[in-house]
């Protein structure tokens, strides 16, 4: 099998590949690390939320490095560059990305210091709003160049991460938002509708161009528990959804749809695999309902899972031989016939060390060769 039958084959669960395939995001600096050592420089693709860029970049590294899926997703426009600003405290290394939001870097992360909607207070606010444009010419051109390059042997996925949710409250402001979604402001539903007519707008180019999987995003989750109450995201959420995964159907029926929600979300699993789930990313590992047999007799027969490899302590801090001893378990419980792509919960940081990441590949290589059973 090449790496596209392999994921192919355990995505759709149509049988077992000749091994648990192998999907992987790193930050900047281990990606620079990698690219040094093996002669190949990481390949930045800009994105138009800017840590996604380490979702959709060097893709040409990480499948010399084993991965079996190559990532892509909307740029920036052709000729655009961010505005540069201040943040109102003496920083002056600031930029103003396409959604209005000031952003500076972080340790690791581009970090929000300003929302364009902090004072929000109505729907014709969010109307008369300039929202990108995602049909921009040039937006695309970073994943069409990865496709052609890379879609005859390697899974694609096209990332449409920060779908509605997260675009919302980044614009917003945390705190503001979700005291406003419980209040059901009048501007929250206008605001995670633009959001979502982008994201869709986005979503329909990939899956025109070839993406075999269609990765959506927003997380809901916490460590202990979601961070909104099933029964709200039921109404506000589910149904919003449900016309995000069915527009990607409609451009093409065979299209994966993959959801990618970081925390605690075992009791809204059930309602996505209802209005179209296919593949559930992260499966965060050491969170309440996430247990790996749990999930895998639940759900296996109508769902896929992407990840579970913990990335919080054990990729940075454990020993080669504990990193081997997870890999080997969660590829015997997830990976049972199908159905599982071996992958960190989320992207790998720089306090993980080239050493260890190359002792994650190495143990889904030699134990992700599964019976057939």
């Amino acid at each position: 099998m090449n790496s596209k039958q392999r994921v192919l084959t355990a995505l759709k669960r149509i049988g077992v590949p000749d091994r648990v395939p192998l999907q992987f995001d790193l930050h900047r600096g281990l990606l620079d690390q990698f690219g040094a050592k093996l002669g190949i420089p990481a390949d930045y693709s800009p994105s138009y939320y800017e840590d996604v860029t380490y979702r959709i970049s060097a893709n040409a590294l990480r499948t010399a490095m084993g991965s079996d899926c190559v990532v892509v997703g909307g740029g920036l426009p052709a000729g655009y560059s961010h505005p540069k600003t201040d943040d109102g405290r003496g920083a002056h290394d600031c930029i103003v990305n396409e959604f209005g939001m000031t952003m500076r870097q972080g340790l690791l992360y581009m970090d929000v210091v300003g929302c364009p909607l902090a004072n929000v207070t109505s729907a014709d606010e969010i109307e008369r709003f300039p929202f990108p444009d995602p049909y921009a010419p040039g937006r695309m051109d970073y994943a069409k160049r990865d496709i052609e390059r890379f879609g005859a042997d390697y899974f694609l996925i096209g990332d449409m991460e920060l779908t509605m949710f997260e675009m919302a409250w980044h614009m917003v402001g945390l705190e503001k938002f979700m005291v406003d979604l419980v209040s059901q402001e009048p501007y929250v539903a206008a605001l995670l509708d633009k959001c979502k007519e982008f994201s869709i707008g986005i979503g329909k180019q990939l899956v025109a161009l070839g993406v075999d999987a269609i990765w959506a995003g927003d997380d809901f989750g916490a460590q202990n528990g979601m961070m909104i109450s099933p029964r709200l995201w039921r109404s506000v959420f589910k149904p919003r959804f449900r016309e995000v995964f069915a527009e990607m159907k409609a451009v093409n029926p065979d299209v994966i749809i993959a959801y990618h929600c970081d925390g605690a979300i075992a009791p809204i699993l059930d309602d996505l695999i209802e209005i179209g789930l296919e593949v559930f990313n992260p499966v965060q590992p050491n969170v309440p309902g996430h247990e790996a047999e749990v999930l895998k007799n639940k759900y296996g027969d109508r769902l896929s899972f992407w990840g579970a490899i913990d990335q919080q302590q054990l990729l940075p801090f454990g020993s080669p031989d504990e990193i081997e001893a997870e890999v080997k378990a969660k590829v015997e419980a997830l990976g049972r016939g199908g159905g599982y792509l071996c992958s960190p919960a989320h992207i790998v940081q720089s306090d993980t060390s080239v050493t260890n990441m190359e002792v994650f590949i190495a143990a889904v290589k030699k134990h992700g060769v599964m019976r057939k059973t």
